[in-house]
């Protein structure tokens, strides 16, 4: 997925969902150094994504797109492919707890 055709499959309110269950581990994040990820970018092979768990966002968010699953990382939330690591969308969680 090139990055100009990159969808939003996050909503904004989805952002304060996930910040509430990883709230410990993003807060652990803040003024740390830590990768940057992007729409359309593919997530390195020595990145271990952990699986966020589906009892915990199904019938709260949006299902991730076909083929995708829903991940984190090091404060990040992120909708990707696991096959090829190609990210859909993202959600910044320690950004989100800086902007509260």
């Amino acid at each position: 997925m090139p990055p100009g055709q990159a969808k939003k499959y996050f909503r904004e309110q989805d952002r304060g969902h996930f910040y509430t269950y990883y709230r410990q581990d993003a807060d652990r994040w803040r003024g740390h150094r830590r990768p940057v990820f992007v729409p359309g970018q593919v997530i390195a092979r020595t990145y271990v994504v952990q699986p966020v768990p589906q009892t915990y966002w199904v019938n709260v968010t949006p299902p991730p797109p076909p083929g995708y699953q829903y991940g984190y990382y090091e404060g990040y939330v992120v909708a990707y492919n696991p096959t090829t690591r190609v990210i859909a969308d993202v959600l910044d969680l320690v950004a989100a707890a800086s902007g509260r």
